[in-house]
């Protein structure tokens, strides 16, 4: 089954914001922001254990437990196993250290096997308080969590969690998989396996008005040609096309602020917000099903409905492309 013909909407909620990435997340305004997804006609929800250790999928089942099941859509992923022992050391992540500081102190085993894909899916039921998941996402198997030992990692994710959620998926438990990762590697190699086949992506912070080019060249025409469907994650490339300061999850380099002023400059000249830019350019590409900027104010689920259905002037993305800010080859909106 296509994500197109699973997904209830072309806006979804990423919870990563509420694993208190970046900062300390108060409970009340956590569900407050959850429950403003819900108001606003939000019912596509994507978590991990990984974010905040299992802060974020707690935090997101405490609300949808009010909510029916069969009204909304929910995806988690594989790959982080939570412990109930607590870390003493600081976490190993990769490029993104110290990125989920203030969540859960909980240990977290990394691992991909058969074993630990089965054990987290059963964890993440629990926490997010239901008994069954729609999606299921293989998270982090690339460079930016595992620098040249990204390939092992991946092997060890096609020999256990891919044929996990390949039954899985044939046997009517979840509806479909896929992998959720920052690069287009893992997915062009998946792609490229005879077997087992996935359903879709999410690919966060690499279809966004910043950095979209590398999957434009083979990622893309790939997926199209395999009707496999694309979640784009992060579609403000970490809060910096939104008002925030970060980029790749960290502070952003002086080369992106430059290109964001443009943008801003653009955007203000034609007289159309940023966020409604970013969202509906990431849609633009035909093999893009949805898209699930995270949040942890409510105010700013307001502004993410209302940038999806914001009228942008075909003039805008003209400008645009002549000023090189999207590339030649990038799907615009029909209005372009």
């Amino acid at each position: 089954m296509s994500l197109k013909e699973i997904l209830p909407g072309r806006l979804g909620f990423g919870t990563a914001p509420l694993g208190n990435m970046f900062r300390a997340i108060p409970d009340e305004e956590a569900h407050a922001t959850v429950e403003a997804a819900w108001s606003h006609g939000i019912r596509f929800y994507d978590t991990a254990p990984f974010y905040g250790a299992g802060l974020a999928e707690t935090r997101l089942g405490e609300v949808l437990a009010t909510k029916p099941r069969d009204t909304y859509v929910l995806s988690t992923k594989v790959g982080r196993v939570v412990l109930d022992e607590h870390e003493t050391a600081a976490r190993d992540l990769g490029e993104k250290g110290g990125l989920f500081e203030h969540g859960n102190p909980n240990k977290m085993v990394h691992e991909w096997t058969a074993e630990a894909t089965e054990r987290s899916v059963e964890d993440s039921l629990k926490r997010l308080g239901t008994d069954r998941l729609d999606m299921v996402w293989v998270h982090d198997i690339a460079q930016d969590f595992h620098g040249d030992e990204w390939l092992g990692k991946f092997e060890e994710a096609r020999t256990g969690a891919f044929r996990v959620l390949s039954r899985l998926r044939d046997e009517g438990v979840i509806k479909a998989w896929g992998l959720g990762v920052n690069r287009t590697e893992p997915i062009e190699l998946t792609l490229a396996l005879d077997e087992p086949r996935p359903d879709g992506f999410l690919l966060a912070g690499r279809y966004t008005l910043l950095d979209h080019e590398h999957a434009l060249t083979r990622l893309l025409p790939m997926a199209q040609a395999q009707n496999v469907d694309m979640v784009v994650g992060g579609p403000y490339s970490s809060g910096i096309l939104a008002g925030g300061t970060h980029f790749e999850y960290r502070k952003a380099p002086a080369g992106i602020i430059e290109r964001v002023d443009r943008l801003k400059a653009l955007t203000a000249r034609h007289g159309v917000s940023i966020k409604a830019a970013a969202l509906q350019f990431s849609l633009a590409h035909p093999a893009a099903a949805a898209v699930i900027p995270g949040a942890t104010r409510p105010s700013r689920i307001a502004e993410d409905t209302a940038a999806l259905t914001e009228t942008i002037p075909a003039a805008f993305w003209t400008d645009l492309r002549a000023a090189g800010l999207v590339g030649e080859s990038a799907p615009l909106p029909d209005n372009a």
